[in-house]
C-alpha cells in the first residue's frame, strides 16, 4: 500500500512516559506541511517490548513502503539498540540536549529511568500534586466554592468553554489546586461575580471561546437543545464576557487553543510558578 510522500507514520518510544517525547516530537512535526499517523509506546522497559515495538515499526515500512519517524528516549542499552535496528528515521529526543551538555558541564550523564527518577525525584512534590488533584476535583464545575483561601487560581465561564480539563491540566501538571464556576443560563438575568469569590478577584480569570465552536461543542453532547442553539450561545458569551469586562476579570479565548496552550497562557498572565511535580 503505497501512500503519498506527505504522509508519515510516526511513533513515541520510550522506557519512561513517552511525554518528553511526544511533547518535542508534536512541536518538531507542527513545523512540517505533512499528514501523520502517530501512536505512542511508554515503558518499554524490555527486550520483549522492544522486539514488538519493533516488528510494528517495520510492518509500517512494508506496508506503505515509506520509513517512519521514530521519536524515543530511552537509557536502557538493550532496548534501545533493538529499536535502532527498526526500518525507520530516528531522532533521539535526549541526544539532542544531553551531548552539548556534557561538553559544557564537562560532566558523564548518569543515565536513570524517567519513570523511577520521577517519583523519587521528590516525594513532597507528589504529595502536593495529589492534593491539587483531589482539591480541584472537589471544585470542578460549581459543585463547593468553600475553602477558596486554598485556590490558586479560580477559572469562570460558560458550560462547555474548557474550563474543567484546563483545571484538571493544571493540577496533574504543576501541581495547581484550580476551582472551576460555570455560568448557566439561569444566571444570565442577574449575571454578576458570585459572592463567595468576590473576595478572590484577584486569581480569578474568565475563558469564553468562539460562538460557532460553542454551538458544535454543545451539540456533540446535547444535539439539536436549547442548551446548544445558536441563539442561546450568543446571548452566554454576550452577557458573560460583559461581565468579565465590566468586573475587570482578564480571559482568554479557547477556541484555537489546546488544553496544554489554555493553561500555559493561564501561568504567563496570572503570573502562577511552575510546581514541577
Amino acid at each position: 500500500m503505497q501512500r503519498k510522500s506527505n504522509f508519515r507514520d510516526v511513533f513515541y518510544v520510550s522506557d519512561g512516559t513517552a511525554i518528553t517525547s511526544e511533547t518535542l516530537g508534536h512541536a518538531v512535526l507542527g513545523q512540517f506541511p505533512i499528514e501523520t499517523h502517530q501512536t505512542t509506546h511508554p515503558f518499554i522497559e524490555t527486550n520483549e517490548r522492544a522486539e514488538q515495538v519493533k516488528t510494528l515499526v517495520n510492518q509500517s515500512y512494508e506496508k506503505t513502503g515509506i520509513k517512519p519517524l521514530v521519536f524515543y528516549s530511552i537509557v536502557i542499552p538493550d532496548v534501545k539498540v533493538i529499536i535502532e535496528q527498526s526500518n525507520a528515521h530516528f531522532y533521539d529526543v535526549l541526544n539532542v540536549l544531553v551531548e552539548p551538555l556534557k561538553h559544557d558541564l564537562q560532566l558523564e550523564p548518569e543515565p536513570q529511568l524517567q519513570r523511577s527518577h520521577s517519583i523519587n525525584k521528590d516525594a513532597a512534590s507528589y504529595q502536593d500534586r495529589i492534593a491539587a488533584i483531589e482539591y480541584t476535583l472537589a471544585h470542578d464545575d460549581g459543585i463547593s466554592l468553600n475553602n477558596l483561601d486554598q485556590a490558586d487560581v479560580i477559572l469562570l465561564g460558560v458550560s462547555r468553554c474548557g474550563k474543567t480539563p484546563t483545571s484538571l491540566y493544571l493540577a496533574m501538571q504543576f501541581g495547581i489546586r484550580a476551582v472551576n464556576y460555570p455560568f448557566i443560563a439561569e444566571d444570565m438575568t442577574s449575571l454578576k461575580l458570585p459572592a463567595a469569590i468576590e473576595p478572590y478577584r484577584f486569581k480569578t480569570y474568565g475563558l469564553t471561546i468562539d460562538i460557532e465552536r460553542l454551538v458544535a461543542i454543545r451539540n456533540e453532547r446535547y444535539a439539536n437543545s436549547d442548551y446548544a442553539s445558536l441563539e442561546q450561545c450568543e446571548k452566554e458569551l454576550h452577557k458573560v464576557e460583559g461581565m468579565f469586562r465590566r468586573e475587570a476579570i482578564p480571559y482568554l479565548n479557547t477556541s484555537s487553543l489546546s488544553v496544554e496552550e489554555i493553561a500555559t497562557r493561564l501561568l504567563d498572565i496570572s503570573g502562577l510558578k511552575r510546581k514541577m511535580c
